[in-house]
């Protein structure tokens, strides 16, 4: 418990950092559930070629030491907006191939999960090969590393935890972007298709909305979502890597949970308390413990609250 008292605050900052990269990944997963009550398992997958589309800007800027001014601006924009493209374009493809037949044949849940599944190890498999130049050994699943983007200056301290230039880079970035997709939901045309597609499809067809359209715009705002998580994960982390989205997907999915899936502001309060619980966690037992404690808080949300710390589906979210 001394370790607790005395990390605490360094645990507090590292867990509200990973925690918004967790929210962030979360949208992705609340708002596909809105709409379709699909558990797009892939969207882990889309999470990591977000990852690899930031990666392959920043080593195409040819960075010999860490970017700063205008220059870093460039190229953190640039990094995002490639990363945000890249996952956002995959996630709609997905769709297209993965889903988008099966649900016009009206096949079950089941069929869909499953096609999910085979699109995630397809995707894992993929960008594997791609990295080991079509050989059958290992090295294609190793960290693909990157040099430092950005100064990881201190700002100042708050007790034991230290506050960097990074650090506050990801959690701005995934609450600025948060606050844009709970106005784009409730104050938009568009926003007002997906909550009432996620109210009442049926109903929603005789209004004139166009269910095809917006379930493409639900999967390329939650890939886009997803991809700057990708992006903001390579800057803090400096790698990636082909399996990197299974854990933090899965993690990302309990944060979607945890806050009520199938609701924005639920899906970055889950990935805040998931980021916070798991460092508190590894603080009072061991860093090892990490992934077990934030799998065991999946286990008990589905055990004692289903619903959720808000519970309120996508398509009844008010502004």
């Amino acid at each position: 418990m001394s370790d607790f008292v005395n990390q605490f605050w360094a645990s507090t900052i590292d867990g509200l950092t990973i925690g918004s990269i967790y929210a962030l990944v979360a949208l992705g997963y609340t708002l596909v559930y809105g709409v379709l009550r699909l558990i797009n398992f892939a969207h882990s997958e889309i999470f990591m070629i977000g990852s690899f589309g930031a990666l392959w800007t920043f080593q195409a800027f040819g960075l010999g030491s860490p970017a700063n001014g205008l220059m870093l601006a460039v190229v953190l924009i640039c990094g995002a907006l490639v990363g945000m493209v890249a996952a956002g374009g995959s996630a709609v493809v997905l769709e297209r191939v993965a889903y988008r037949p099966l649900r016009r044949r009206g096949s079950s849940k089941l069929a869909a999960l499953i096609s999910a599944i085979g699109a995630s190890l397809f995707l894992q498999e993929a960008f594997a090969l791609r990295y080991h130049g079509g050989s059958l050994d290992e090295s294609g699943r190793d960290y693909v590393n990157i040099g430092r983007v950005m100064n990881k200056d201190v700002l100042f301290n708050i007790g034991s935890g230290v506050v960097r230039t990074d650090k506050v880079l990801v959690i701005v970035a995934a609450l600025v972007m948060m606050v844009v997709l709970d106005r784009f939901v409730n104050g938009t045309k568009l926003g007002r298709g997906i909550r009432a597609t996620a109210q009442d499809s049926e109903s929603a067809v005789l209004m004139g909305v166009d269910i095809d359209r917006i379930i493409v715009v639900t999967f390329l705002i939650g890939g886009a979502m997803a991809g700057l998580a990708g992006t903001l994960y390579v800057v803090y982390f400096e790698h990636t890597q082909n399996i990197i989205g299974f854990v933090l997907g899965i993690k990302a999915f309990t944060a979607a949970v945890l806050g009520g899936i199938g609701n924005l502001r639920g899906a970055l309060l889950g990935g805040l308390a998931i980021g916070l619980i798991e460092n508190y966690g590894a603080s009072i037992t061991d860093a090892r413990w990490k992934d077990v404690i934030s799998f065991s808080v999946l286990v008990i949300v589905l055990m004692f609250r289903p619903t959720g710390l808000l519970g309120e589906a996508l398509g009844r979210a008010r502004a």
